[in-house]
């Protein structure tokens, strides 16, 4: 950890000395852009541009389509997280490439929070010995709680602003949000309501709108597992018996292995990229995380009523 934390202050001592920016400026120098925030994920971007609007600056670490169980950081993104006001975070290993970053920016006095483990986290639903599942976004509910968590942080670096009140509006969003989803979903009949996945990442959809995870070709809840080949003989064996017609893979991984799965089968299976890892492209209709949690539910809805 102590390396870590020399390494902090070497990259904070480079980029001061190079001018690299006043920390109390955002991108376009406004000097008077409140606190500076910094957030892991797209989603969490999402999120706390949606309270803050330009009462605050916000820096996303991720780009749109990024694996954050991939990513590596930048020095200059490590900076950030350093110097930042507030820095957000999904936590319960999402950014496994940012643990240790993240622990030695706490330990070096930086304010991190992590939203995932304050809001009700459920085991993973295949392999509930793995851990706490880090997926929350997936589930508007939790998110509205999450956003009022939020708030609290935010008005702990900044009495100034009415964070809870910005907060309250957003959180009713993903009340709706949620209203809408359960409408699109009621045309699956229940013995439908099955899914298989690329990766154990539907665990809070699945038990939000009463959903069952029947297999994941990638082991656990990351994607940087590797299936045995008895586990993918063993899952057609299940998608061949249950007649289950979709796998639902992530927009941010390869899918060859689920279009594999598809050749074995005698019966059609659709092979359906849904936006789970991340926000989508301009054009997507899931570039927030209101379209994102709707145009998964459509996807769902058409793949499995």
């Amino acid at each position: 950890m102590r390396q870590l934390s020399s390494l902090f202050i070497a990259v904070l001592a480079i980029l001061l000395v190079g001018g690299c920016g006043d920390s109390g400026s955002d991108d376009t120098g406004n000097d008077d852009a409140g606190p500076s925030v910094v957030v892991t994920t797209t989603i969490l971007g999402d999120v706390l541009t949606n309270i803050v609007g330009d009462a605050a600056s916000v820096q996303v670490l991720l780009p749109p389509g990024t694996d954050p169980h991939e990513y590596q950081p930048s020095s200059q993104q490590v900076a950030a997280i350093a110097s930042a006001d507030l820095v957000v975070a999904n936590g319960l290993g999402l950014e496994e490439s940012l643990i240790d970053v993240l622990d030695s920016a706490a330990e070096d006095g930086a304010n991190v929070v992590e939203i995932a483990p304050l809001v009700d986290p459920l085991p993973f639903s295949r392999e509930p010995a793995a851990g706490l599942d880090p997926h929350v976004w997936l589930d508007p509910l939790r998110m509205a709680d999450a956003v009022r968590l939020i708030a609290v942080e935010l008005a702990a670096v900044d009495q100034s602003g009415d964070w809870p009140q910005r907060a309250e509006m957003f959180a009713d969003e993903l009340i709706a949000t949620h209203d809408t989803i359960t409408d699109m979903l009621a045309g699956i009949p229940t013995d439908a309501r099955v899914l298989v996945t690329n990766h154990d990442v539907l665990g809070y959809f699945a038990e939000r709108y009463g959903f069952e995870i029947a297999g994941t070709i990638v082991p656990g809840g990351t994607t940087l597992a590797d299936p045995s080949s008895a586990e993918l003989a063993d899952l057609v064996t299940l998608m061949a018996h249950r007649d289950i017609p979709a796998i639902f893979v992530e927009t941010t991984e390869p899918q060859a292995l689920a279009e594999a799965i598809a050749a074995e089968l005698d019966h059609d299976v659709a092979v359906v990229p849904l936006h789970t890892e991340s926000v989508g492209e301009p054009g997507s209709g899931a570039e927030t995380l209101i379209g994102m949690l709707q145009t998964n539910a459509a996807l769902i809805a058409e793949a499995l009523a």
